[in-house]
C-alpha cells in the first residue's frame, strides 16, 4: 500500500485521523491513487509540473536574479468537507465587514480610537496609515473589494486566523490553475467527490469591479494597473486581465487629462473608469505619495477624490494589513458588529505594550517574532528554531522599535501528504488562503490557495521561501 509507513509525526493530519485510518472525505481519493500503477503517480506529479511551466505559470523569483520559476505544485489535493467549510465561509465574511468598518472609521472619525478599542499610537505610529487618505469615500463605502485571508489548523485542528491581506493579495491564479490540472488527473474523483467549483471567480471579480464605476457610466472600462513585467505576481497580473477579458496597463499607459484618467490606445484616448490595482499605496500617485514613484499616475488621486475613477482596494488598506492591528481584529468585530468572533486570531502580543513586549522579551525561545508589514515569510524569528545569538538580535530590535513586532505562539501546523523525489509520501505543514470579493455583500471563494512548506520541518509556506501548492477542494455535501 502506498501510504504504508506515512507517518503523522504527532501532527493534525488532514487525509488520515490515525496512522492507516483515512478521513470519510478522502476516501475515494485514496483508493484512486492506490489503484495506480508503478510509477504513475510520479510521472502524473512531472507532467502537471511541465504543464505549468508550458502555460507559463510562473512567478518572477526576485531573490535568484529575477529567474522565472513554477510556483512548485503537489498533484495530492487538500479537501474540505462541507461541515469544516460553512463556518470558515461566514468568519470570513464577518471579518471582511468589521475590517471595512473600521477602515472606514479610522479615516474618518476614529470611534474605535476615542472609545479606546484600538490604542491611537498604534494607528498613528503605522507605517501604511495615509493621512492623505483622510476623508475619502470609497464608491459604497467599501474598502476591501479583494481580500485573502491566512488561515491554519492547530494540533487539535481548530482553525485560526494567521494574518490579512487587503492591499494587494495574490495567489488567486494558482487556484485556478491547479484546478484545471486536477480535474485532469483525477476527473473520476472529482465528479463523484461534488467539489465546488471555483472557476467563475475572474467573472465574478469584474463584476465586482464593475459596481465600482460612476453612476453614470453604463458600461465601464475596467483595466488591471501592474507594476510590469519583472514584479513577482506579473504572471497573475496578465492572467486575471485576460481572464476577466480588461487591458493589463502599467502606469505609463494611463494619464489624467480633463479631470478624468485616460488610458492610451492605438485609437486615441479611452476613458478609465475602474483600475484594480496590483501595486503598493506608496506608489500610486507620485503627487499624493512617493515623488519619486515612476510606476502610478501622476493626478490620479485628484480623479479619484471626486469619484470619476473607482480603485479597488481603495487607497489606504494597507493600515487592516499590519500585523499589530491584526491583533485587535476580534475587538473591531465585537465593536462594530456586536458579535463574538466566528473564527479566533492566533493568540497575539503585542510589543508596543510594555507589559506584552517584557513577556516577549523573556519567552522568545517559545515565540515567533514578526514585524508588522513584512511578508513572504521575510522579517521573522521562529524562537524555538533560532540559536541564542538570533534571538538576542531580536531582543535588541524590539527593543529600539517595538511598535514593529509582535509575538505569537508557535503554532504546530496541520500537515498533508506531499509527493516526493522517489514517489513515496511524506508529511509537510500547509496554511490556506481563501479569497473574498466584497461588492454589496462579502463573497468566499469556496477553497483558495493552500500553500505548503516543501522543506521537511519547515512552518514557512511562502513561495519565496521554497513553498508549494495544492488544489483545494471544498465539498458541497
Amino acid at each position: 500500500m502506498r501510504f504504508d509507513g506515512y507517518d503523522l509525526g504527532g501532527f493534525y493530519d488532514e487525509m488520515f485521523q490515525a496512522p492507516g485510518v483515512p478521513r470519510e472525505a478522502y476516501r475515494a481519493l485514496i483508493d484512486r491513487i492506490e489503484g495506480l500503477s508503478e510509477g504513475e503517480l510520479l510521472r502524473r506529479q512531472r507532467a502537471a509540473e511541465a504543464a505549468l511551466m508550458d502555460l507559463g505559470v510562473t512567478f518572477n523569483a526576485g531573490t535568484d536574479g529575477g529567474t522565472e520559476k513554477i510556483f512548485p505544485f503537489d498533484l495530492v489535493p487538500r479537501i474540505i468537507p462541507a461541515e469544516d467549510w460553512e463556518p470558515i465561509e461566514r468568519g470570513l465574511a464577518q471579518r471582511i465587514m468589521a475590517l471595512n468598518l473600521f477602515l472606514d472609521d479610522v479615516y474618518h472619525d476614529q470611534r474605535i480610537v476615542k472609545d479606546g478599542i484600538v490604542p491611537a499610537h498604534l494607528v498613528e505610529g503605522a507605517k501604511t496609515y495615509l493621512p492623505a487618505c483622510e476623508g475619502l469615500n470609497p464608491p459604497g463605502g467599501v474598502w476591501c473589494h479583494v481580500t485573502g485571508t491566512d488561515l491554519i489548523r492547530d494540533r487539535d485542528g481548530r482553525w485560526f486566523v494567521l494574518e490579512d491581506n487587503l492591499r494587494s493579495p495574490s495567489g488567486v491564479s494558482y487556484v485556478l490553475e491547479n484546478r484545471q490540472l486536477l480535474k485532469r488527473t483525477f476527473p473520476a474523483v472529482f465528479a463523484a467527490a461534488g467539489v465546488r467549483a471555483v472557476e467563475d471567480y475572474p467573472s465574478r471579480l469584474l463584476e465586482t469591479l464593475q459596481r465600482l464605476a460612476p453612476a453614470a457610466v453604463s458600461n465601464p472600462v475596467v483595466v488591471v494597473l501592474t507594476p510590469g513585467l519583472y514584479n513577482s505576481a506579473y504572471f497573475e497580473h496578465a492572467f486575471l486581465a485576460r481572464q476577466m477579458g480588461v487591458e493589463l496597463v502599467e502606469g505609463r499607459d494611463l494619464v489624467v487629462e480633463g479631470g478624468f484618467v485616460t488610458m492610451r490606445t492605438t485609437k486615441g484616448s479611452r476613458r478609465v473608469d475602474v483600475i484594480y490595482r496590483r501595486i503598493d499605496d506608496d506608489f500610486l500617485d507620485p503627487l499624493t505619495f512617493r515623488p519619486e514613484s515612476a510606476l502610478g499616475v501622476p493626478g490620479l488621486m485628484d480623479v479619484y477624490r471626486a469619484g470619476r475613477v473607482a480603485l479597488a482596494n481603495a487607497p489606504g488598506t494597507g493600515i487592516a494589513d499590519d500585523k499589530v492591528i491584526y491583533a485587535y481584529v476580534p475587538q473591531m468585530i465585537r465593536y462594530y458588529l456586536e458579535q463574538d468572533p466566528i473564527l479566533p486570531n492566533v493568540p497575539t502580543y503585542v510589543c508596543g505594550e510594555d507589559e506584552q513586549r517584557r513577556y516577549v522579551i523573556a519567552h522568545l525561545d517559545e515565540l515567533v517574532v514578526k514585524t508588522a508589514n513584512d511578508s513572504g515569510g521575510y522579517g521573522m524569528l521562529i524562537g524555538p528554531h533560532a540559536t541564542a545569538e538570533e534571538r538576542d538580535e531580536f531582543a535588541r530590535r524590539i527593543e529600539a522599535n517595538p511598535r514593529n513586532y509582535i509575538a505569537q505562539p508557535t503554532i504546530a501546523l496541520s500537515r498533508v501528504p506531499v509527493i516526493t523525489e522517489d514517489g513515496s509520501f511524506a508529511g509537510r505543514h500547509v496554511d490556506l488562503r481563501p479569497f473574498v470579493l466584497h461588492g454589496e455583500t462579502p463573497w468566499v471563494m469556496p477553497g483558495g490557495l493552500t500553500r505548503v512548506a516543501l522543506t521537511p520541518g519547515s512552518l514557512v509556506v511562502n513561495s519565496s521561501q521554497g513553498g508549494g501548492s495544492k488544489d483545494t477542494w471544498v465539498l458541497s455535501r
